[in-house]
């Protein structure tokens, strides 16, 4: 990636205190897709400025195909991850082993979830300042540059009690008749945690450090699954389905539908990766990149909706255990290439993102100076 993050001169506490925006100071806005296409304009909250509004005519990006389905490949693979991750972070995952099937029903169930009346995904609503629940819109946070998007999260745990985190929160949030929700989700969830793993070996290749140092480092871990739903938009070259930002999670494996949407800023412009069925797109988030110590770059990015087609996609952040320190391993390290980030917790980072910052380019670097400035304990 091309974008190096540097501390913004707006200060974390400052972006935070936007006004919530109210409808005739009474009714909060709320985003239902089904009425707001009624209307001929988009409301003004959901209109960005116009040096972010979407491009057309934009190119795709050359990301490449990674091939886990045998060891014969190792050595190739992490050639080609540490050249894209140097660069941008973006690469497809192929042949990786992920049943057709439970990826199938992953997408099913999520067209069903969002296909049910608002009021019966309100049941799942999102708090104020957790990182799970259903969130239509970010109409609770912030009151100007809204995506054009809903959202259902919810945790995932791989630990060694084998608890069954992503069927308790579907049986315990939205009840018993979201079992099966809950089972698929559940076994998507464990696919892409030990697909998560192996693609941490490749990484620490990459990095020329021994293999199993980060798939160790997370294989327990604490992660959040997020279904994407972006409807139609009768004024798409005004909007943007999700706005440009960095991950702040340690890795993202996406699944798309068929519909394009996904677009990466490299090279100083905008440039798309297509859909693939076949394949996962995986990226570097802001974790991983202050594990690398800034060497994998963790990369701008964001989702642009359309008029004719709902677009949909699965993501899996995978992060690691919340008593896990983060700093990078002293093989990457020397006299003459000093520590970029100061150690921190998932939590304390989470809690940043959550609470006290709207992510975008800059938020590790923000962050960084951030827990210098605020009292924290590891």
């Amino acid at each position: 990636m091309a974008i190096i993050c540097t501390t913004p001169t707006t200060s974390p506490a400052e972006k935070e205190q936007e006004p919530k925006q109210d409808l005739d100071q009474t009714l909060p806005l709320i985003f239902n897709p089904s009425l707001l296409n009624l209307q001929s304009q988009i409301p003004n909250q959901f209109i960005w400025p116009d040096k972010e509004k979407p491009s057309t005519d934009i190119p795709e990006l050359n990301v490449p195909f990674i091939d886990i389905s045998s060891q014969d490949t190792t050595l190739e693979a992490s050639r080609l991850i540490a050249e894209a991750c140097t660069k941008h972070g973006f690469f497809l995952v192929v042949n990786h082993g992920i049943s057709e099937s439970l990826i199938s029903d992953a997408h099913r169930y999520m067209e069903s979830f969002f296909d049910m009346p608002l009021a019966g995904k309100q049941r799942a609503e999102r708090k104020p300042g957790e990182s799970w629940g259903y969130a239509s819109s970010f109409t609770g946070r912030f009151s100007t540059k809204l995506p054009w998007k809903e959202t259902l999260s919810f945790p995932f745990s791989n630990d060694i009690s084998g608890s069954r985190t992503v069927q308790t929160y579907f049986s315990g949030t939205l009840g018993q008749e979201f079992d099966q929700f809950g089972k698929v989700y559940q076994d998507y969830c464990e696919a892409m945690s030990s697909l998560s793993l192996k693609i941490m070996e490749l990484l620490g290749l990459s990095l020329g450090i021994n293999k199993d140092y980060f798939r160790d480092f997370f294989e327990e871990n604490d992660s959040i699954m997020r279904l994407n739903h972006y409807p139609p938009c009768q004024t798409p070259d005004l909007t943007l389905g999700t706005g440009p930002h960095c991950d702040p999670s340690s890795l993202t494996i996406l699944h798309q539908d068929q519909v394009n949407g996904l677009q990466v800023f490299v090279d100083n412009h905008w440039q798309s990766i297509l859909p693939n069925p076949k394949a996962f797109v995986v990226n570097i988030g802001d974790t991983f990149m202050a594990l690398s110590n800034g060497i994998f770059k963790s990369c701008l990015h964001r989702a642009v909706v359309n008029r004719e087609s709902a677009r949909t996609s699965m993501a899996f952040f995978l992060c690691p255990k919340r008593d896990k320190v983060v700093k990078p391993p002293s093989e990457i390290l020397d006299k003459t290439t000093p520590r970029r980030y100061p150690d921190f917790t998932w939590p304390m980072f989470l809690e940043f993102t959550q609470k006290h910052y709207r992510a975008d380019v800059n938020t590790l670097d923000s962050f960084s100076n951030w827990i210098i400035t605020v009292p924290v304990q590891i």
